[in-house]
């Protein structure tokens, strides 16, 4: 069974998505622990590539929501996350008409 380029595509936004929360979580749990915690510009990395996986850990797990820059970069990374879904799903519902 192989798989096609959009099953493809899902699989990595579903990757980068899990790959975002479980960072925001361990960096959670770092600091309740007063641990090593994970870089700032890592977790915004991490949110690149999985906007809605950083997004919605940050409001599950309560963490950096009033952290300033860091929020006000997640919302930015988040608009333009939701911007490029919103447009490769209209250029694949639309755009293959040949229009």
């Amino acid at each position: 069974m192989s798989l096609s380029s959009i099953d493809r595509v899902l699989l990595l936004l579903l990757a980068g998505n899990l790959v975002a929360f479980v960072l925001f979580w361990l960096d959670k749990k770092a600091a309740r622990n007063g641990d090593w915690r994970i870089p700032e510009r890592t977790l915004l990395l991490a949110t690149a590539f999985g906007a809605l996986g950083g997004w919605m850990a940050q409001q599950i797990l309560r963490h950096k929501t009033r952290k300033q820059p860091f929020a006000t970069w997640l919302g930015l990374i988040l608009c333009v996350y939701v911007l490029i879904f919103i447009s490769a799903a209209a250029h694949f519902i639309w755009g293959r008409s040949g229009h």
